[in-house]
Order: structure tokens, then C-alpha cells, then sequence
């Protein structure tokens, strides 16, 4: 079920029903990317099938969390929040350095696939830990562009998800820099360097 984008969003202590559990929250879209309402449909439902999905396997898991839909960057956005003693269990939902959630996502879009029928390119937050990581890793690419242009010479950045490299090269185009990805996976990695007309 789509819901428009101006809906408010719901409260989470609400009860969808009788006995059944929280109904995801939806926010306003937020993306930058304008999408026709037929577009902006398909990524509701993209959300809502993978809402289900995770709400399925927090109860199997008997883990406590709130899911958040969105639409973002042209993107169906599922995030599972939580407060308190909750959110640290939501914790091993990320796993060490993100690579449980980079399995849960997986898992997720492949759920979500087969429910719409489409690709799904639909991106997992859990625990705030990818909002915070963008974060991080937005620094550090600002000060490997600022060593970039101080000294002329290529920064060659850890290994990093595809996540994480769409990431630093969003930076590294912002700042007027040339980037690529370089290595296989896991080991891919993004060398920032001078604009080649430079």
C-alpha cells in the first residue's frame, strides 16, 4: 500500500491493530531526485515489502526496533531505529565493521524483489550506523582532498564497500577531484588524485 509522500508521519507507539505489531513510520521524501508519482509509488512499495520483510525476521529474532520508510537520492530507504537498551541490540544487526548489515541489505532487496518484481536498489540503515559511518567517511575524504591539492600526489583510501565508495567519490566530485575505484572486493578501494586538466 502506497502512501503519499505529505502523509505525516505515524506515530510509532501506535498499535497497527489488534495485538499486531508497530506500523512503520514514514517521513516526507527527501529526495533530490524528482520522481513521477508512478516512480515514486514503486519505491513506497519497494519499502513496504522490505518493511515487512524486516519485521518478520525482528520478531524471529526477538529483537526490538521501529522501521522508518523513505525515499532518498531516487532510492527506497528502510532504516531500523530503536531507544535505549533496545538500539544496543540492534547493534548486532550490524555486526563489527558493517558487514552483517551488508548481508541484511542483501537480503532485504532480494526480499523486496520478489515481492515487486523488480530490481531493487533499496538502501538499509540499522541503528543509525550508516548515517554515522557517511559521516565519517565524508571527513575523511574532505581531509584526502585536502592532502590531495596540498600536495599533488594520489591518496589511496582502506578498502571500502560500494557504499562507502559512493560515498568518498560524491566528496572528491564535490571538491572539483578525480577519483576511481581500484582492487576486487573486498579489497576495492578509491584513489582520489588531481583533475587529469590540471
Amino acid at each position: 500500500m502506497a502512501v503519499a509522500t505529505e502523509d505525516p508521519i505515524e506515530d510509532p507507539t501506535e498499535e497497527s491493530g489488534e495485538g499486531s505489531p508497530k506500523a512503520p513510520r514514514r517521513r516526507p521524501n527527501r529526495s533530490p531526485v524528482k520522481l513521477t508519482g508512478e516512480a515514486l509509488q514503486r519505491l513506497e512499495e519497494e519499502g513496504e515489502v522490505a518493511a515487512d520483510y524486516l519485521e518478520e525476521l525482528l520478531d524471529i529474532a526477538d529483537i526490538d526496533g521501529d522501521i522508518d520508510i523513505d525515499v532518498e537520492n531516487g532510492r527506497a530507504a528502510v532504516a531500523i531505529v530503536a531507544e535505549g537498551q533496545a538500539n544496543t541490540s540492534l547493534r548486532r544487526l550490524v555486526g563489527g565493521h558493517g558487514e552483517v548489515l551488508e548481508a541484511l541489505q542483501e537480503l532485504t532487496r532480494l526480499a523486496a524483489q520478489s515481492g515487486t518484481g523488480e530490481r531493487s536498489r533499496l538502501m538499509l540503515d540499522v541503528a543509525g550506523f550508516r548515517a554515522a559511518r557517511r559521516r565519517a567517511l565524508e571527513d575523511l575524504a574532505a581531509r584526502a582532498c585536502q592532502e590531495v591539492q596540498r600536495t599533488g600526489r594520489s591518496v589511496r583510501m582502506e578498502p571500502m564497500t560500494a557504499f562507502e565508495r559512493k560515498v568518498v567519490h560524491d566528496v572528491v566530485a564535490e571538491a572539483g577531484l578525480f577519483s576511481e575505484s581500484e582492487g576486487v572486493d573486498p579489497d576495492r578501494r578509491v584513489v582520489i588524485q588531481l583533475a587529469e586538466d590540471e
